[in-house]
């Protein structure tokens, strides 16, 4: 069901949170940050 098809590799997901938990995303304040590869789109 996902548009990219395919499941997520656990490293990207660990991406998304290490970029949370990195200096780097300093300014980053109430944001939804989707990592889900599209499955939102078309609903």
């Amino acid at each position: 069901m996902a548009p990219m098809n395919q499941i997520a590799p656990a490293d990207d997901m660990a991406r998304a949170a290490l970029f949370l938990l990195s200096d780097e995303s300093r300014w980053t304040t109430g944001a939804i940050i989707p990592a889900e590869g599209g499955h939102h789109i078309g609903r």
